[in-house]
């Protein structure tokens, strides 16, 4: 078979974080990307890692990743995983590796005992929204994301209780 989806190694913090960058660089955003190749290494291996990643291999050629972590329902009382960056080379899209890394994580939920499968997806990006509702996921419409960053945090984080 030519795919193969694994965990990442202690050695490809550099490959996820090239990752993360050609993801960002799709979206729009890379003028948001701080991460460093340390700070990838330290999350995904470091003492009490908190952070997973598969990779997507092609014929043995890494070119596609999940990033995620667990998260948690009270409502179901259950852990879940949120998944953070879903992303395939756009050379190697069309070949299912997409859907294998979701598989793969459905996989992890399911074998877990996990209540959920979660993530955001730009409003803007319609060939993912389609794919993600070919598989079954159901756009959370009534939801709003919400963000606290950089000087916003800070001064919250001053405020009195």
């Amino acid at each position: 078979m030519s795919l193969n989806i694994r965990r990442a190694r202690p050695s490809e913090a550099g490959l996820v974080l090239a990752f993360i960058r050609e993801l960002a660089e799709y979206e729009k955003l890379s003028h948001e990307v701080e991460a460093t190749e340390a700070m990838i290494a330290d999350a995904l291996f470091g003492d009490d890692p908190q952070l997973y990643c598969a990779i997507a291999e092609w014929k043995g050629e890494p070119v596609g990743f999940a990033v995620w972590f667990l998260n948690f329902s009270t409502f179901s009382g259950r852990h879940g995983i949120y998944l953070e960056d879903l992303y395939v080379r756009p050379s190697h899209r069309g070949r299912g590796l997409g859907k294998a890394l979701l598989v793969y994580l459905a996989k992890e939920c399911v074998e877990n005992g996990w209540s959920r499968l979660q993530w955001a997806v730009l409003d803007w990006n319609a060939p993912s929204i389609a794919f993600y509702k070919s598989l079954g996921a159901v756009m959370m419409d009534d939801w709003t994301l919400c963000r606290v960053t950089g000087s916003a945090l800070a001064r919250l984080a001053e405020k009195a209780p």
